[in-house]
């Protein structure tokens, strides 16, 4: 349980996500918009991020849609 509290607050940044997901930029401010993508996480004034454990669930939703 330990392991995964700290994967929870892994943030990731736009780029990383991007490469986790395989979508674009564009298509990840689309999807977020339309509350089918995780809300980023304000870091900075013009720094975002993703907490890992959502990217990681929003993965295995997709995944698991894919086999229905």
């Amino acid at each position: 349980m330990q392991a995964q509290q700290q994967k929870a607050n892994v943030i990731l940044r736009r780029q990383q996500v991007q490469a986790r997901t395989g979508l674009g930029r564009s298509s990840v401010y689309s999807l977020m918009k339309l509350g089918q993508f995780p809300k980023s996480i304000k870091l900075s004034a013009r720094a975002v991020g993703w907490l890992e454990s959502d990217i990681d669930s929003f993965i295995a939703s997709k995944i698991a849609a894919s086999f229905n």
